[in-house]
């Protein structure tokens, strides 16, 4: 498939500044405020007494501790309100005469997105487990616990779940969606890229400069296959399965292998 770094259609200069302004509200709304966020709770962790690596960043945790079912219903309305900005999405490319279907979501090539995926997946996420125990035990990282949530039924449903929406929800929005409309303003493949991977590195700062350092080099990994393919699906597959083992492996492993922090 052709570079999607060449829009089907070109902005007109009114065009452009809506487009502009349409980018700067969707990250106001979802991953650039998160970025934000993240800055500061960093800088918050840096200025703690405590060192980073004895400092720990919680991904997934209960929100009514003892109390399972209000628990399920805050995971469940969590997982639903953070993929609000998806459906911003989904209707700013409706507005525009477009779909997800025109930045590679959808199901016409279900097999390949599924292999392209899969592969994606055990090469990043090897080479990530890898990169943050070494950024964690030289000190520049917190102790990443992707998931603490008391051992009911629905733990291991509410982590795929989660896993599932961070897959959507930074696939469709920084790789599909925002190097759609930087390409549509005529940003050059390079330049559209490195604002889509620093992005991403943004709001992954609360896990420290490890997680920031990693999520960009995944996002430059990422940025570049969508613009070669022309596809997110593959990405969302990948970045799913990613989650999930994290999720789900550190769930089962906890306290039985010493390697993990």
């Amino acid at each position: 498939m052709d570079s999607v770094t060449v829009a089907d259609v070109r902005a007109e200069p009114a065009s452009r500044r809506l487009l502009t302004a349409e980018i700067w509200v969707v990250f106001a709304v979802s991953l650039g405020a998160s970025g934000v966020q993240a800055l500061l709770q960093l800088i918050a962790s840096l200025t703690a007494p405590k060192a980073l690596s004895h400092q720990k960043a919680l991904i997934v945790g209960s929100y009514a501790p003892g109390r399972p079912w209000i628990d399920l219903l805050f995971q469940l309305f969590a997982i639903a309100n953070a993929l609000a900005p998806v459906a911003l999405v989904v209707y700013l490319l409706a507005r525009s005469g477009e779909s997800l279907a025109t930045i590679g979501v959808d199901r016409r090539e279900p097999l390949r997105d599924t292999l392209r995926g899969a592969v994606l997946a055990a090469v990043i996420g090897g080479a990530g487990l890898g990169f943050y125990l070494a950024a964690y035990y030289s000190g520049a990282n917190l102790a990443v616990v992707p998931a603490r949530l008391p051992d009911v039924w629905w733990r291991i449903p509410v982590l795929l779940l989660s896993a599932a929406q961070n897959g959507v929800l930074e696939e469709v929005i920084v790789a599909g969606y925002l190097l759609r409309r930087l390409s549509q303003l005529e940003w050059s493949p390079g330049r559209a890229l490195a604002l889509s991977a620093v992005l991403r590195g943004s709001y992954h700062l609360y896990q420290g400069f490890g997680g920031f350092a990693g999520n960009v080099i995944m996002g430059l990994i990422f940025g570049r296959l969508y613009q070669r393919w022309g596809r997110a699906a593959p990405l969302i597959v990948a970045h799913t399965l990613i989650d999930a083992v994290t999720f789900v492996g550190y769930t089962l492993l906890h306290g039985h292998v010493a390697w993990l922090p």
